[in-house]
């Protein structure tokens, strides 16, 4: 059966999006042309604006897609939140190992791109954590402990535990699945999310 116009020019669109993942991962976005992304698809210069105003718009759907891998990660680590810290921390842990194997690509993208890319990638990616950050202090509440404290200190220590989850995938990044490292890299955040809910257990928020 032969391919609609839509079909085809959806395929044409996600072997785009492949073909600069995969280029990137060499050279950082901002090196790239739309040439190099062109003839690694098999398409003329000129076909790429037909999905594409410019490489930039490329990074930006490239966020998009790398952030809901983030989001997915996050969507667990805030299902868990209400249970006990062992049980939420664990399981959290172990999705962001077996996602940044599923999902290296993506998560590669994040690292580079998040201080080194186009000014308008590195806010997207900004954005995008900073609202994953918002939407777990909101069920951070469920926490026991946290009942008195402010929706400041909430989100501090939401924004503490997201930057704990990116920079560990940032050095999963480079350790071999299954390897000793990877697992160091796992222990390392278990510790450190688990020191920073015991500092959470403790604290009294300040409301003056």
């Amino acid at each position: 059966m032969s391919q609609t116009r839509v079909e085809q020019k959806e395929r044409t669109r996600r072997a785009i999006l492949d073909a600069a993942l995969t280029l990137s991962a060499d050279s950082a976005l901002v090196a790239l042309s739309l040439r190099q992304v062109a003839k690694q698809v098999g398409i003329v210069p000129t076909a790429f604006y037909r999905h594409f105003p410019s490489i930039e718009d490329l990074g930006l759907a490239l966020v998009e897609e790398s952030l809901d891998t983030l989001r997915a990660l996050l969507r667990e680590l805030r299902r868990t939140a209400g249970e006990d810290a062992a049980t939420m921390i664990d399981g959290s842990v172990g999705v962001l190992v077996e996602q940044v194997r599923q999902d290296h690509a993506h998560y590669g993208f994040i690292a580079r791109e998040r201080f080194a890319g186009p000014a308008g990638v590195r806010d997207a990616i900004a954005r995008g954590i900073e609202l994953a950050e918002r939407e777990l202090a909101t069920d951070l509440a469920h926490l026991p402990g946290t009942a008195a404290w402010t929706e400041r200190d909430l989100e501090v220590l939401s924004g503490l535990i997201v930057g704990a989850m990116v920079i560990t995938a940032e050095r999963l990044l480079g350790t071999s699945p299954g390897s000793a490292a990877e697992q160091r890299v796992a222990d390392d955040a278990r510790a450190q999310i688990r020191m920073l809910l015991v500092g959470a257990r403790n604290w009294r928020s300040r409301t003056s």
